[in-house]
């Protein structure tokens, strides 16, 4: 074919790559996933079959792109800065799979690549040193590339890759023309055939993209197709033009990724026709169980095995999966996140947080006076009208007792009980009689009431800051400047993604870590005196009382996550009332600062920081 010979081309290797992989995959040589073995099965098949179907296998092509990747290109950022970008087996096979592969009138077989690996695998810089070659070994005349996405920011993260692949290298920094400086270049341009790389957004209303190359990161993100569709449009023109989608599982079958991913295995499994599509999708046989057994790791994984020269894991390693999964275990809407993500099973967006056995472990009731002067801070989630109002005070670690503890307390209208009660069907006159609900009078919360208990609490306690959300708080705000109430700093906290998804993941990471069996905590002065003196290991693990009306409140909570796995407790999709979590999350979030005031935080002795 006539293409012009790349900065320090290598000859073809000895020997087809893909090939092999696809050989080693079948001959169980290499673990992969049903739709992976589909995939080999179909190159294997086309080999023979293709032919007749006007389809040509061109080594040489293939060989070629490999040997750039593996002359020419370096990886960048933490340990693999200034490597070599060796290729792992699937890698190469994805690679050879795209450029060598074509149409008997010159044309490129595959016009659209759809792969789909678990997070972390290396499908961001394989997609960036495809558009580099696209850009300068691909034979093309004024080839435009583009990193495409939705929002420029999204697209700006790809390109990112590609200019600091462009850096590390010396035979592609000599020869490419870079418009911008440091991380505001945002062109590449290439003289030799005068073609471009750059990033591009459809919600710039450009027009008239003719893409040679069209390069979408993180498909399950987008919303909509609108990035997808501004590509195809304008490749028509092209001979050799491709649309490389890469993307980690996503939580919608009805997306764009979902909808690719889907016909991806059926073109695979050979149910539809689709010469002109590519699918690399990574996914589990019936039956495996990620969570239970890391045997089937690598099918979603793909170079989890693969260990390069200097290296001394795969990635994402085996380790931080181990990590990930442990992290997992007891918190539903966790693990469905990590099966998402780090072992590409597609999940509902919504599912349970906490379960029932993580949480009831976790109850430790302790006397009133270890909390007396200890520090603390609050959430407060304030009821609008008839709903639940909570107040939950969270308790730094000390050295006498290394738990955070939540203390809670919760309002409701007493204003028709008997009805409330029927229709969330809890029994809140029993949680009022036992005292862990309070009423105030009215049909609605009476605020005012709220502020005043605020104010007895925060005195009797070392309450340094209370979170709030910021949009029921300004008539509270208002009522305890008329009536001259006084509370400790006071400060707004979203509840958002942004906000909450910290929160959330710290939260979790206090109430996993617990050790031991629930006891109830009660000893005399000289023996809080002896365990004071004590060294003590610092687990710094959650603790709550058992409030039932906090314990309903955390089987009600349901988590909701955005496409890049940013979690947040969401009201609108809860079984129940959920008050109670929403303000223990809000001051887990702003519990990270060294307490000031009375009393000895864990934190002031330098203890497990």
């Amino acid at each position: 074919m006539d293409q012009e010979t790349p900065p320090s081309a290598t000859s073809p290797e000895q020997g087809d790559r893909v090939t092999a992989f696809a050989s080693a995959v079948l001959g169980d040589q290499i673990v992969a996933g049903p739709d992976i073995r589909n995939a080999c099965k179909r190159h294997l098949r086309d080999l023979v079959e293709g032919p007749l179907r006007g389809l040509v296998w061109d080594l040489e092509a293939a060989s070629r792109a490999i040997g750039f990747f593996e002359d020419v290109l370096c990886l960048n950022g933490g340990e693999y800065e200034g490597q070599a970008f060796l290729l792992a087996p699937w890698q190469a096979f994805i690679v050879g799979s795209l450029f060598g592969w074509y149409t008997v009138d010159g044309f490129r077989r595959f016009r659209i690549a759809y792969i789909e690996t678990g997070k972390g695998s290396g499908k961001s810089p394989l997609l960036a040193g495809i558009g580099l070659y696209g850009l300068v070994a691909d034979g093309e005349q004024r080839a435009e590339i583009y990193a495409a996405a939705t929002k420029r920011d999204q697209a700006m993260i790809l390109f990112r890759d590609a200019v600091a692949m462009v850096n590390m290298s010396t035979k592609l920094a000599s020869r490419l023309v870079q418009s911008g400086r440091d991380e505001k270049v945002w062109n590449l341009y290439y003289p030799s055939s005068f073609s471009f790389f750059r990033p591009i957004s459809s919600d710039e209303g450009q027009s008239g993209p003719r893409p040679h190359m069209g390069l979408i990161d993180e498909l399950h993100e987008h919303k909509n197709a609108s990035a997808v569709d501004m590509m195809r449009a304008g490749t028509k023109s092209r001979r050799k033009a491709l649309i490389a989608m890469i993307t980690n599982s996503g939580s919608d079958k009805k997306s764009v990724a979902g909808q690719y991913h889907d016909l991806g295995i059926r073109v695979c499994n050979g149910s539809q026709e689709g010469d002109s599509l590519f699918a690399f999708i990574c996914s589990l046989d019936e039956g495996d169980d990620p969570i239970k057994d890391e045997s089937c790791w690598a099918k979603v994984n793909p170079s989890l095995d693969f260990i390069a020269e200097g290296q001394t894991d795969g990635i994402p390693g085996r380790q931080y999966l181990r990590e990930q999964v442990q992290e997992a275990r007891g918190m539903p809407s966790k693990e469905s996140v990590v099966r998402r993500l780090n072992f590409c099973e597609w999940t509902q967006a919504t599912s349970p947080w906490i379960s029932y056995d993580v949480w009831t472990e976790a109850c430790q009731p302790v006397p009133m006076r270890m909390l007396r002067d200890r520090p603390c801070v609050g959430g407060l989630d304030l009821a609008s009208t008839q709903d639940l109002t909570a107040f939950v005070l969270v308790f730094y670690p000390t050295a006498a007792d290394p738990h955070w503890r939540l203390l809670p307390y919760f309002w409701i209208p007493d204003h028709e009980l008997e009805e409330r009660e029927k229709r969330d069907q809890v029994p809140y006159g029993v949680w009022i009689r036992e005292g862990h609900l309070e009423t105030t009078p009215g049909r609605a919360i009476s605020k005012l009431h709220v502020l005043r208990r605020l104010q007895t609490i925060c005195s009797y306690f070392d309450v340094v800051e209370i979170a709030y959300d910021r949009w029921r708080i300004e008539d509270l705000l208002q009522l305890m400047e008329e009536h001259d109430i006084s509370l400790p700093t006071m400060k707004g906290f979203g509840q958002g993604y942004q906000s909450m998804s910290p929160a959330v993941d710290e939260f979790e990471r206090r109430l996993l870590g617990m050790a031991g069996q629930a006891e109830v905590i009660d000893l005399d002065a000289a023996e809080w005196e002896l365990v004071s003196e004590t060294s003590v290991e610092v687990v710094e693990t959650l603790r709550h009382d058992g409030n039932p009306v906090m314990t309903w409140c955390a089987g009600n909570a349901v988590i909701t996550s955005d496409p890049a796995g940013n979690r947040k407790v969401d009201k609108s999709k809860a079984t129940g009332r959920i008050d109670g979590i929403v303000a223990a999350v809000m001051g887990t979030g702003i519990s990270g600062s060294t307490p000031t005031g009375g009393g000895t935080s864990i934190y002031d002795q330098g203890v497990g920081i």
